[in-house]
């Protein structure tokens, strides 16, 4: 992605800047738009000023900066504006110029057809070969291939694509790498992968946020009162002239200024910028963020729902043994881990399978026509197959036990010790039965994640609760929490009990942040505050969720919350910086701006200032740079420090709010030493 402070970019910036001063657009920042009249105001007067033979340079000045003022702020909102659409124009030319090679048959043999990929349509048969760019969304119906799919997930390490399985998915804008496929359509033209992440970026116009809308209205109001302010201090000028005889009411063009100075223009200028540049850090990470809202509320999180396989750990468990009771062989488990495992695709099924037939050489036999697989689901947690009147199931401790009670089967004192003791060397232990008659135990491991030890410690430091939400059984549950630093677990979690926790979390206070990517997943991330879908998952979970990870690593969530802390940090920081520069800025302007009323105000001219008109120049000058200061902090945000709350208010407190009143009584003196040098 090109750098922030490319000249092509910032040139865009000013011009789309330019067009921001519409005011159809500008109204809806307040603050920024009632500059904009009062700079309307200023322009008129210095033209006024040039037809009557008055004094001009000063109005014209104050004019320039106001105007300014106005350019700046809509400019940090459209350079972070940029920033965003970057994502979406990087996906858009992955998808523009690629061809596709139809076919009419899933043969590798078949003659093809070159058309354009906006050309195909659902169900279409296309072939794809080595270097090629696969043109739509779709399933492979033959063949298998190495693919590369960095240009939309950022995943740099290809991928297996194959039919048949969990495997059989491509997106638009991937990369054949080696070997050759062929891909059914799933998608019609403006409906795929990419076109939907586009959309998501492109309608990401992040409404206002509940805190946005609070800060909005303080603004306004703020805005108000010195609207209210500053006719009063014409009023009393006016008033004071008459009475005394003497002296000039405050002229139109320092109420302006006056007026500009004290109103809250540096985070009203900086405030859109912040939420964009916010969600344009997510897209740097790979999270679609379907809503300002949910950006913001990750900042919020008190509690994040973890699962085990795939977040903590890797997800990849293997089998290393098999582990035979009452007299039973290893060969027997291992033979009937095999036979329940033949219809199982997950990874503990395949492990499950080499082991069997590399250690233990057991052989794969053809099955009869009338065999009957039971597949895995959540509820059952077991797999198996019937084969000539014999059952075979492979499964969850408690499952399998309880299927060989149900089937009158005698359940051996030594089992239970033996599941114990591999959870608790935080193994996996699945038991094997023929039958009713539980054969052994099947030993998977599992490893932490690398690094993820140190994300949920520095999540704990927030204050955020950690939970592991996980179908193993509750030692293996309880070992892996302890090693991974987790506060809580749950363990033999089914579906409904993710949506379960995530309401009595909820209900105690906390705000909730959960990962998913199943359709079972679905209601427990519509339920969360920040629900985080996998791209690679159900489409009901990506609708349910209001972030999308383009990388499907779970883990993310961690930097998710950090991101949103960030934000709201930021925006907090400038505020208090903004509001404090105000009270330098008074010291400034309000001795100037009545001075033609009141001289004996000089004495309150503790800055030393060269002239009334220097100093109220030298104010809306400061008033205007010290945006553009701060737009590079507002886009990069405030790093997040793990404190308590208490340290982290008194931190910004020192940092942005003492600092906030010291810079603008050495910025405006040093304006007002150069003003000098020509006024």
């Amino acid at each position: 992605m090109e750098s922030i402070f490319e000249p092509k970019i910032m040139l865009e910036a000013l011009a789309n800047s330019i067009t921001k001063l519409d005011p159809r657009t500008l109204w809806k920042n307040p603050v920024m738009f009632s500059v904009e009249i009062g700079s309307i105001i200023t322009t008129l007067n210095a033209f006024y000023a040039l037809a009557t033979g008055g004094d001009v340079l000063f109005p014209v000045l104050i004019s320039i900066w106001l105007w300014l003022t106005v350019v700046f702020a809509t400019f940090s909102e459209a350079l972070a504006e940029i920033r965003g659409r970057a994502r979406a124009d990087e996906l858009r030319k992955m998808r523009e110029h690629v061809m596709a090679k139809r076919v009419k048959t899933p043969s590798f043999d078949a003659e093809y057809e070159t058309v354009p990929a906006s050309a195909l349509k659902k169900d279409d048969l296309v072939l794809v070969d080595t270097n090629d760019i696969i043109p739509s969304d779709g399933e492979v119906v033959a063949g298998a291939a190495v693919v590369n799919e960095s240009a939309v997930t950022g995943e740099s390490a290809p991928v297996i694509r194959e039919s048949g399985g969990d495997r059989a998915g491509v997106v638009a804008g991937t990369k054949v790498v080696s070997n050759k496929i062929i891909v059914q359509t799933t998608v019609s033209p403006g409906e795929g992968f990419i076109d939907k992440m586009i959309g998501m970026i492109e309608a990401a116009k992040r409404p206002k946020t509940p805190n946005e809308v609070a800060l909005d209205i303080l603004l306004i109001s703020l805005t108000a009162i010195f609207i209210f302010v500053v006719i009063n201090f014409w009023a009393l000028s006016v008033f004071s002239v008459g009475q005394v005889g003497n002296g000039t009411p405050v002229g139109i063009v320092v109420l302006v200024s006056l007026f500009v100075c004290l109103a809250p223009t540096t985070i009203a200028a900086l405030l859109p910028a912040i939420g964009i540049a916010g969600m344009d850090r997510l897209f740097r990470k790979n999270v679609i963020a379907l809503s300002g809202r949910a950006v913001e509320a990750a900042g919020d999180i008190t509690a994040i729902m973890l699962d085990k396989t795939g977040t903590i750990t890797h997800g990849n468990r293997q089998a290393v043994e098999f582990i035979p009771v009452n007299g039973h062989s290893e060969n027997e488990v291992a033979e009937a881990a095999l036979m329940s495992s033949l219809n199982d695709e997950t990874p503990e099924g395949k492990s499950t399978e080499d082991l069997a037939i590399k250690k233990y050489g057991i052989q794969r036999v053809p099955l009869s026509p009338d065999a009957r697989f039971i597949q895995f689901s959540p509820r059952t947690r077991m797999s198996g197959v019937d084969e000539n009147g014999i059952s075979y199931r492979k499964g969850a401790p408690d499952a399998i036990l309880e299927y060989a009670k149900t089937n009158g089967g005698h359940v051996h004192d030594d089992i239970n010790e033996l599941v114990a003791n591999i959870a608790e060397t935080g193994g996996t232990p699945l038991l094997v039965c023929r039958n009713n008659d539980v054969l052994g135990v099947i030993h998977l491991k599992d490893v932490l994640k690398d690094g993820i030890k140190e994300k949920i410690a520095r999540i704990r430091e927030m204050g955020i609760k950690t939970i592991i939400i996980t179908g193993d059984n509750p030692l293996t549950a309880a070992h892996i929490a302890k090693e991974a630093g987790v506060d809580e677990f749950v363990a033999q979690a089914k579906p409904e009990d993710k949506l379960r926790i995530v309401r009595e979390q909820q209900k105690d206070g906390l705000m909730v942040a959960m990962t998913g990517d199943g359709t079972n997943d679905a209601p427990a991330l519509a339920q969360a505050d920040v629900a985080v879908a996998m791209s690679a998952g159900t489409q009901v979970a990506r609708e349910a969720a209001n972030m999308v990870d383009l990388d499907n690593d779970p883990s993310k969530l961690v930097d998710i919350v950090r991101i949103g802390k960030e934000i709201l940090i930021t925006r907090g920081a400038l505020t208090t910086f903004s509001i404090a520069n105000d009270i330098a800025k008074y010291f400034a302007i309000i001795p100037a701006a009545l001075y033609t009323v009141y001289p004996q105000l000089g004495v309150l001219n503790i800055m030393g200032l060269h002239s009334a008109q220097s100093a109220v120049l030298s104010a809306v000058i400061f008033n205007a740079i010290i945006i553009v200061l701060l737009i590079p902090l507002a886009l990069r945000g405030i790093k997040f420090k793990p404190m308590s709350t208490e340290k982290l208010f008194v931190y910004n407190l020192l940092i942005y709010g003492v600092g906030g009143i010291i810079a603008p009584f050495i910025g405006i003196k040093l304006i007002d030493l150069l003003i000098g040098l020509f006024m």
